[in-house]
């Protein structure tokens, strides 16, 4: 019904835009900061953000799995535009507030030359961007792998079929598992792992005074977030599929659970 895909949209964008804040929050303080107080900021934002839409979207923060989940029948693609919409949205009121908010510091950080690569570049508190190191595959590979390990983590977390976490518990250890994930793999591209995080953020640094360098830095960078997780999200469920899931008998009586797939709290990142 239309109430229930506007709630929907509602949701999204509350829940991404409180996630996506707190992590443009915890970057644009990071000379104040260590990198392990940015991926904390980050692992909180997810934690909160499942909380805030988790009980009527199912906590759709991640436009990766979402399509995912619309492939693979578990979610009719006809609620698509509705999440999508909500989370890019979400991100991109998160890019502005973060704007509104370290404006005067970041004028007087670059003095109004707001660049996406050089000395004083700040895009990269808003968006993603490979190292200087990094090739254009090596940071493909990267987010691909870095999203395989995160759905699979989420599966695995909520998994009726084996040591699934204790209800209630969800949230927390998805924040964690986003932790660990850019503890251990955010070095090289900063670890998009979602379409919704970095995109509207970009498109918002494209229209506020950065320009079309969003999209060509980075051998063109642009597009490897977006293209990158939605195959990684992919690979991670045929992987849980392959290895765990076929290996354990089906979930019956109490054991099952009662969550539809598109009420599910595992939509993440």
């Amino acid at each position: 019904s239309q109430p229930e895909k506007t709630e929907h949209k509602f949701r999204c964008w509350r829940s991404s835009s409180t996630k996506v804040l707190l992590t443009l929050l915890s970057f644009s303080i990071q000379n104040f900061g260590q990198y392990l107080s940015i991926n904390l900021a980050f692992g909180i934002g997810v934690t909160l953000g499942i909380h805030a839409a988790g009980g009527i979207s199912g906590a759709h923060l991640n436009a990766a799995i979402t399509i995912t989940h619309c492939i693979l029948g578990n979610l009719p693609w006809i609620k698509l535009p509705a999440y999508v919409i909500g989370q890019f949205l979400g991100s991109f009121t998160a890019a502005a507030t973060v704007f509104g908010i370290y404006y005067d510091a970041l004028y007087d950080y670059c003095k109004g030359n707001f660049t996406v690569t050089g000395p004083t570049a700040t895009a990269s508190i808003f968006s993603t961007y490979p190292a200087p190191y990094m090739s254009l595959p090596g940071s493909f590979f990267t987010e691909f792998l870095a999203t395989v390990m995160l759905h699979l983590g989420i599966l695995i977390i909520h998994d009726e079929k084996n040591n699934r976490a204790l209800r209630g518990t969800e949230a927390l250890l998805t924040g964690i598992l986003v932790l660990g994930i850019g503890m251990g793999m955010g070095m090289n591209t900063g670890y998009a792992i979602n379409p919704s995080r970095d995109l509207p953020p970009r498109i918002f640094t494209a229209i506020a005074g950065w320009g079309t360098d969003v999209f060509t830095a980075g051998h063109y960078w642009w597009w490897v977030p977006i293209t990158a997780p939605i195959l990684g999200s992919l690979t991670g469920v045929f992987i849980h599929k392959i290895f765990i899931d076929f290996h354990n008998p089906p979930v019956t009586g109490s054991k099952q659970s009662c969550k539809t797939p598109d009420n599910y709290a595992f939509i993440e990142s």
